[in-house]
C-alpha cells in the first residue's frame, strides 16, 4: 500500500515553476557560450589595440607580443567567466558562495588590470594625449604671465629711480645757486649731489634697455603658445603632433627663463645698498673755517637724505623679488594609456564602457545563481518521482528493462528450465502517475 501523500497545490505549482525556469535556462544555454565568446574577443581586440600603443618598436616581433597578450587576455576571460557561469550558481551553502563571491572579485580585479585600462587606452587614448596638451599649455601659459609680470614690476622700479635722481638733481642746483648750504658754486656739496645723480642715471639707461627686450621676450612667448594651442586640436596622429609640442615646449621654456633673467630688481637692491655706502667725500673747499663747517653740515645732511632714499629704493626692489616666481614648468611626454590613467576624470564614459565589456558576465553569474534559487526553492518540499517529466519517466523505464535483459542474459544455461519461473520471480515496476498541474 502506497502511503506517500500526494503533492499538494504549491507543490505543484512550484514543480510547475521550476520546470519553466529550466527550459528558459536550457534555450539561453545554447547561445551563452557564444555571447561570452564574442565578449571576450572584442576585448582582445580592444587589448591589442592598448598595447600597440605602448609598444615603441613597429615590426614583427612588437605586432606578435602585442596578438599574444590579446589573446591571452580573451582565453582568460572566457575561461574565468565560463567557470563562474557554471561553479557559482550551482553551489549552495554559503560558505562556498562566499569564496566564489570573493574569486569573482579577485578575477575582477585581475580582468580590469590587464585589459580594462587597456582598452580605455584604444577607446580614448589620443583624446586622453591631447587633454594632457592642453593642460600642458595651460601650465606654460600660467608660468610665461606670471615671469612678465615680474619683469613688468621689475621696470617699473625705472620710475622709482628717476624719482630719486631727479631729487639729488634738484639738490645739486639748488647748492649751485647757493640755497642749500649758503655757498653758490659747485663745491664739494655739489659734487657729492652730482656723483650720486650720475650713478642713478646709469641705472635708469640700463633699467630702460630691458623694456624693449621684454616685450619682444613676451611677444615671442604667446606666438608659441599659439602654436602650441594649434598642435592640441589639430588632425591627425596625435605621436607626430606631440614631437612637435615638445619642441615649441623648450623654446617657450628658454623664454620664460630668459624673462626670469631680465629682471632688474635684484640690480636695484644692489644698487641702492651701494647708494649710501659708497660715497666718495670730495675734500671741503671753503675759503675760511665757518664755511668750511657748513659745507660739511650739508654733506652731512646729504648722506642722511642719501640713506633715506637708498632704503625707500631698496625696499622697492625687495617687493618686486617677494613676488612667487612662475612654477617650473617641463612637458613629460605621456603614453595614451598613462594619460588615461592621468586625466581618468575626464574620461569616465570611455573608463564604464572598458570596464563593462570585462565585466557584464557577472551580471549573467548573478542571474543564472538567482534563477538556480529559484529553481530550487520550487522543487522544495516535492518528491524526486513527482519532480520527473514524461521523457524522464520513458528513460527510466528503458534503462530498467535494458538492465533486466542484461541480467537475464547473464543467467547459467545449465539450470532446470522447470525450475526457471521460480528461481527468478519477474520484476516489476510500479510507476505513480504524474498528477496534472
Amino acid at each position: 500500500m502506497d502511503e506517500r501523500q500526494p503533492m499538494n497545490q504549491t507543490q505543484a505549482r512550484g514543480v510547475r515553476y521550476a520546470r519553466e525556469l529550466e527550459g528558459h535556462l536550457s534555450w539561453l544555454d545554447t547561445f551563452s557560450g557564444t555571447a561570452l565568446g564574442v565578449l571576450a574577443v572584442a576585448s582582445g581586440i580592444y587589448t591589442y589595440l592598448g598595447v600597440s600603443s605602448l609598444l615603441d618598436d613597429n615590426g614583427a616581433m612588437s605586432a606578435f607580443a602585442a596578438i599574444a597578450y590579446s589573446v591571452a587576455v580573451s582565453v582568460g576571460i572566457f575561461v574565468f567567466w565560463s567557470y563562474m557561469l557554471r561553479l557559482f550558481p550551482a553551489v549552495r551553502t554559503a560558505r562556498a558562495r562566499a569564496g566564489l563571491l570573493g574569486a569573482m572579485g579577485l578575477g575582477s580585479v585581475a580582468i580590469v588590470a590587464m585589459s580594462s585600462w587597456l582598452n580605455a587606452a584604444a577607446l580614448a587614448g589620443s583624446a586622453a594625449v591631447e587633454q594632457h596638451l592642453a593642460e600642458t599649455v595651460q601650465d606654460y601659459q600660467g608660468s610665461l604671465e606670471r615671469a612678465h609680470e615680474i619683469a613688468l614690476s621689475a621696470q617699473g622700479l625705472e620710475r622709482d629711480v628717476a624719482r630719486v635722481r631727479q631729487s639729488f638733481e634738484d639738490l645739486s642746483e639748488q647748492e649751485a645757486t647757493g640755497n642749500l648750504s649758503g655757498l653758490a658754486g659747485r663745491g664739494a656739496v655739489f659734487r657729492v649731489l652730482r656723483q650720486k645723480s650720475s650713478e642713478l642715471a646709469a641705472l635708469e639707461a640700463q633699467i630702460a634697455t630691458q623694456t624693449p627686450l621684454v616685450a619682444t621676450a613676451f611677444a615671442e612667448g604667446n606666438q608659441i603658445l599659439s602654436r602650441m594651442r594649434a598642435l592640441t586640436v589639430e588632425p591627425g596622429p596625435v605621436e607626430a603632433r606631440s614631437v612637435e609640442f615638445s619642441e615649441q615646449a623648450v623654446r617657450l621654456a628658454g623664454l620664460i627663463t630668459q624673462l626670469r633673467q631680465l629682471s632688474v630688481a635684484s640690480l636695484v637692491e644692489r644698487a641702492a645698498q651701494d647708494l649710501s655706502a659708497s660715497v666718495v667725500l670730495p675734500e671741503l673747499d671753503a675759503s675760511s673755517a665757518e664755511n668750511r663747517t657748513a659745507q660739511g653740515a650739508t654733506i652731512t645732511s646729504v648722506l642722511e637724505v642719501l640713506a633715506q632714499r637708498a632704503t625707500t629704493l631698496e625696499r622697492a626692489a625687495q617687493a618686486v623679488l617677494a613676488m612667487p616666481p612662475p612654477s617650473e614648468t617641463t612637458y613629460t611626454p605621456v603614453s595614451s594609456a598613462d594619460a588615461v590613467i592621468l586625466y581618468a576624470r575626464n574620461f569616465v564614459p570611455s573608463w564604464a564602457g572598458a570596464i563593462a565589456i570585462d565585466l557584464l558576465p557577472a551580471v549573467l553569474v548573478l542571474i543564472l545563481a538567482i534563477t538556480q534559487s529559484a529553481i530550487r526553492s520550487g522543487r522544495e518540499g516535492a518528491a524526486i518521482e513527482d519532480t520527473l517529466t514524461l521523457a524522464e519517466i520513458r528513460a527510466a523505464l528503458t534503462v530498467m528493462r535494458e538492465m533486466d535483459e542484461t541480467a537475464q542474459a547473464t543467467r547459467t544455461p545449465s539450470a532446470p528450465a522447470s525450475a526457471a519461473p521460480d528461481a527468478a520471480p519477474k520484476d516489476t515496476v510500479r510507476v505513480t502517475p504524474l498528477k496534472s498541474t
